[in-house]
């Protein structure tokens, strides 16, 4: 019973901090260090997490203070290194001490799709929830109209093109349905995965080089593509055509984020996943995974 209500605990808590970090409610740089206390202390209890993963968290602390702007220069450019390396890490899930549970595992949602295994991931949300605490400019705050006119826009070019795409390449099938667990799916999708995936390559990644380069036009374009192009090449376990295929939805994204920022960034692709999962064959066609 102990050990079930941690779980719950640790879930909750970090489900609420992605939440707050996406959506930046007044007062969000109060609660998200907090309840990503809670949780993290709750997953340590739980056996979650164990010596490595603390090291880590430490590591990722000192990182956030080591950028900020009264640091010497090579300081934060070293904090800045050392995020980076531990973001790729985190992302591939190849740094020890973490426990993540399978939520959903080696489920046929449709006949001819690949199993879809899905894990509840404590490593990976660390990538965006450090991004949004050490770097105030990530979460620029943009009025709502603007957020959803972003989003709206990028899902009406991005859907169709990628979902051809993926039909065209013989990656999926039509196949509209309403897949068990699909309430969990959508908590993870939303809040664990597109959050911490789009303030990495988004903001940080595609935000932080326009401004490297004095946030010219030719600067963000450059970003845009940078950015999409490095998202691609992050999907290489699935094989060139998803890595294509990420790449073009990185580029709706970038879209999304220029006009939107962070939050319509992360709704787009939500919004381009949530298609895919819903009405076409998920997460691919069985035969789509060899290559």
């Amino acid at each position: 019973m102990l050990y079930e209500s941690l779980a719950w605990l640790t879930w909750a808590c970090i489900f609420l901090a992605a939440a707050c970090a996406w959506l930046q409610p007044p007062r969000w740089r109060i609660h998200l260090p907090v309840l990503l206390a809670c949780g993290y202390t709750a997953a340590t209890l739980d056996l979650q997490l164990s010596w490595e993963a603390l090291v880590v968290l430490a590591a990722l602390v000192i990182a956030g203070g080591s950028v900020q702007p009264r640091k010497p220069p090579l300081l934060r450019f070293l904090g800045h290194v050392v995020y980076i390396v531990m973001a790729v890490a985190l992302g591939a899930h190849l740094l020890p001490g973490f426990q993540n549970p399978a939520a959903i595992y080696a489920l046929r949602i449709t006949p001819d799709a690949t199993p879809f295994t899905m894990f509840l991931n404590l490593d990976k949300p660390l990538v965006g929830f450090w991004a949004v605490l050490a770097l105030p400019w990530i979460t620029a705050r943009r009025f709502w109209r603007q957020v959803l006119s972003a989003t709206g826009a990028a899902l009406l070019l991005g859907v169709p093109v990628c979902m051809a795409l993926a039909l065209a390449l013989g990656m999926v099938n039509w196949a509209p349905k309403v897949p068990p667990d699909a309430l969990l799916w959508v908590l993870n999708n939303l809040l664990l995965v597109a959050v911490a995936e789009e303030a990495f390559f988004r903001a940080y990644v595609q935000g932080g080089l326009a401004r490297l380069l004095d946030n010219g036009a030719k600067a963000r374009i450059g970003a845009l593509f940078v950015s999409a192009i490095l998202f691609g090449l992050a999907h290489y376990s699935g094989g060139w055509r998803w890595m294509l295929l990420a790449g073009v939805a990185g580029v709706a994204y970038g879209w999304a984020y220029q006009r939107g920022g962070l939050r319509a960034a992360v709704l787009t692709h939500f919004g381009l996943n949530a298609v895919h999962f819903f009405f076409f064959t998920y997460p691919g066609l069985q035969a789509s995974a060899m290559n």
